[in-house]
């Protein structure tokens, strides 16, 4: 049965696609069968896996609103074990059809279920914002990573996320765990961010992942190519971080590597 994480974070730009792509392509080179859900509208995680969302024909959007099984949406993707649920941009009107349906804070959880005993793991990118769209996502999950980057504001913003996964717990009867907080676009140079990092595993120890993702050129210039980092510079500092937190996710949960 797949283990499910959502990657969640209100905030626009903290790396939150780019990390649900190389974790989910390390998983696989550490011998994980993984699917990728691409849960946000903007469905950058598609495109950064070299397919074009306005060019698909079926995306999560129909599975979501009950059009088709999500098995008939799945992608391969050519990366390993990576298969992906591509989305589209269609995926930002669900919202809407979503709100009179029953059991509408479930639908995603619904879709993937049957899917589960072909998996080790799901990873789900969720848009950044805190609506039904990520409600579903976290419904779906039983952890989550939060990608949080190193600045003034961040504390705050994680400290929000925080609350609303214990609102989501008790109001929607789930058990959504913080599997952590991921640092990204870290720049070790920089005297804000080192004390940024200080203060969150401070604040929140247990709960800070000991792999850190660094300011790196090659992250930032892969999904251009549509390409994840472990496929455009395997050995940059980029792909070296990624690998850790797989490895360090797969400790996490009790998992042994192949």
């Amino acid at each position: 049965m797949a283990r499910i994480i959502t990657l969640c974070n209100q905030k626009g730009g903290v790396g939150k696609s780019t990390s649900a792509q190389n974790l989910s392509v390390f998983l696989a080179a550490l011998g994980k069968k993984v699917l990728l859900v691409d849960f946000d509208p903007q469905a950058n995680t598609t495109s950064g896996l070299g397919l074009n969302p306005r060019k698909i024909e079926k995306s999560i959007y129909h599975a979501l609103i009950g059009k088709i099984p999500a098995g008939d949406v799945v992608k391969k993707t050519g990366i390993l074990a990576v298969d992906i649920l591509p989305a589209s941009p269609a995926l930002a009107g669900a919202t809407v059809e979503l709100v009179d349906m029953r059991s509408r804070e479930y639908k995603l959880k619904e879709i993937l279920e049957p899917l589960r005993r072909k998996y080790d793991f799901m990873i789900i990118d969720s848009p950044p914002s805190l609506g039904l769209l990520t409600i579903n996502a976290l419904t779906a999950s039983q952890k989550v990573v939060i990608p949080v980057q190193c600045e003034y504001y961040a504390l705050e913003g994680l400290a929000d996320l925080l609350r609303t996964i214990q609102l989501v717990n008790s109001n929607l009867k789930t058990r959504i765990a913080i599997l952590g907080a991921l640092l990204t676009m870290y720049d070790r140079k920089s005297r804000l961010h080192r004390a940024v990092a200080k203060e969150i595993r401070r604040k929140f120890p247990g709960y800070v992942f000991e792999a850190v993702i660094p300011r790196n050129i090659s992250l930032a210039e892969a999904p251009s190519f549509g390409k994840t980092i472990l496929q455009y510079d395997p050995y940059s500092h980029g792909a070296k971080a990624y690998r850790q937190l797989a490895e360090e996710i797969l400790r996490l949960e009790g998992i042994r590597k192949v």
